[in-house]
């Protein structure tokens, strides 16, 4: 009677997974960049960083290890290959493992790095007070309830949000709880047109004022970091405002076109929206005093972003940390170090502070350049006009980012080359501006949920299948394609950024 006892043991034991096949992968492609023949022009620390990328980027693609394990294991790799490698500068020294390890680790010291972590505080304190929620629900009240003007109140609050919540997936989290509530109250089927149409506008929308406001997502601040180390230069907040903006409103206006279209609502008005608001800012009580200050400070950090280099000449990021400051200080403060530290996604910081590690080794070693020599010449872009090799780059990002599940490891790897590749065009022209263009087109994660966590946060809700995501999402990345052509040849080219 026992016998069977231990077979029934073994097979409740928990399987035990072998080595993901895209680590296999990134090893061997890292393996394959280090045997090929070395070019005279690239120096071996540069053959060997290339050799990184090539295991980052397939990583990445497959998501076969955790983006904070990746991180790691390329700082390792940094610090032991570059380490062995001779330095660029006298090919008889090697860089040696601690000046490796410190050039693995110097994204750390970046201005950009902190202020991702200085937004991630700002968003923690908004969950933690519960602004968002109430900046939400005071927005969908005042926009109205039918059908149509919940969708345009969908995109309202995330424009209100991406001004004062500097995270996309905490947007997100915020409004989608609101808008589930909303389906419910209306009574309508968790799978009908209006109830997809809410959802997708809320992912979709996300992703479009990524693109309009420079805080509002960590890809934006990576973009700007490489700014500053490969062109000595950056781009205000209220400069990235104003060319990227009007952009973001027009494809506002055709995302809501696209899904009334493409998802037409079962009804025009339904009863019960306005009342479920109502009771839920009802439930939410009158404005508590840590909310106060909060909005306050996020005011006052919105007019501190926005006229910076016009009335002051404090940077966004020393700006930001007086925020901090005041939000963290005993009884005016609005939430304590124990409250903060469990609310803050500290692997976002390690992998972002490696992504700029990898972008700025790319370019200390000659690798970035190389490449960009290589890639600018064997397409016939050192030769491209401005607009051309814009349109050729964009498309570029726009297909590769269907393998990425991260805009900002999309931007760790692709960024720095592509600057390379601007950096190796003949003519005069805006090379900072467009960096900055090319950061906008990072945020094209429309077509698939993975593509963005904001979209599969979304998707949770199960009122939208993944086919009706992509249908809205092609047409949407269509438009918006040729949308970013026709604001380059006019708009841009007007501010001089192209």
């Amino acid at each position: 009677m026992n016998a069977p006892q231990p077979a029934a043991n073994a097979s409740a034991a928990p399987q035990k997974k072998g080595i993901p096949v895209g680590l296999i992968a990134g090893v061997i492609a890292l393996v394959v960049v280090l045997l090929l023949p070395l070019p005279d022009s690239l120096p071996p620390a540069g053959q060997r960083m290339l050799a990184i990328l090539a295991f980052a980027v397939v990583v990445w693609l497959t998501e076969a290890v955790s983006y904070e394990a990746s991180a790691i294991i390329i700082t390792s790799l940094m610090a032991f290959l570059v380490g062995t490698a001779p330095t660029v500068e006298n090919p008889a020294v090697d860089y040696g493992t601690n000046k490796a390890i410190s050039m693995a680790l110097a994204g750390f010291s970046n201005s950009a790095l902190a202020l991702v972590a200085g937004a991630l505080f700002i968003s923690a304190a908004m969950t933690v007070t519960g602004l968002d929620r109430r900046i939400a629900l005071v927005t969908l009240s005042l926009i109205g309830t039918t059908t149509r003007r919940i969708l345009i109140g969908a995109v309202a609050v995330t424009i209100v949000l991406s001004l004062v919540v500097p995270s996309a997936t905490a947007r997100s989290a915020c409004v989608v709880p609101i808008m589930v509530g909303v389906i419910s109250a209306f009574g309508v089927d968790k799978r009908s047109n209006i109830a997809a149409g809410i959802m997708i506008v809320v992912a979709q929308a996300t992703s479009i004022w990524n693109v309009g406001i420079q805080t509002a997502a960590a890809q934006n601040l990576l973009t700007v970091g490489f700014m500053d180390k490969m062109l000595g230069a950056r781009v205000t907040w209220l400069d990235w405002l104003i060319a990227g903006a009007p952009w973001a409103i027009v494809m506002s206006a055709a995302l809501l076109f696209i899904v009334l279209k493409m998802l037409p609502p079962e009804a025009d008005a339904i009863a019960g929206g306005k009342e479920a608001v109502e009771a839920s800012l009802r439930e939410l009580g009158p404005m508590t005093g840590p909310q106060k200050r909060l909005l306050g400070v996020s005011i006052g950090l919105l007019l501190f972003w926005a006229t910076e280099g016009k009335l002051h000449p404090f940077d966004t990021t020393s700006v930001t940390y007086v925020g901090l400051v005041l939000l963290l200080l005993p009884r005016f403060g609005v939430m304590d170090w124990k409250t903060v530290q469990n609310r803050i996604p500290w692997g976002t910081v390690i992998v972002f502070g490696v992504g700029i590690s990898l972008g700025t080794a790319l370019l200390t070693t000659k690798a970035g350049q190389w490449l960009g020599d290589l890639v600018a010449h064997h397409t016939g872009l050192d030769t491209a006009t401005p607009f051309m090799a814009f349109a050729i780059l964009s498309a570029f990002l726009i297909l590769i980012h269907l393998g990425f599940a991260s805009a900002t490891a999309l931007t760790s790897a692709m960024l720095p080359i592509l600057v390379s590749v601007l950096q190796s065009m003949q003519g005069d022209f805006n090379r900072l501006g467009l960096t900055m263009l090319l950061g906008y087109v990072v945020s094209f994660g429309f077509i698939l949920p993975i593509n963005a966590p904001q979209n599969m946060v979304c998707l949770a809700t199960e009122t939208f299948t993944a086919k009706q995501f992509a249908r809205v999402g092609i047409v949407l990345t269509v438009v918006g394609y040729v949308l970013l052509l026709l604001f380059a040849a006019t708009w841009w080219r007007w501010l001089g950024w192209i």
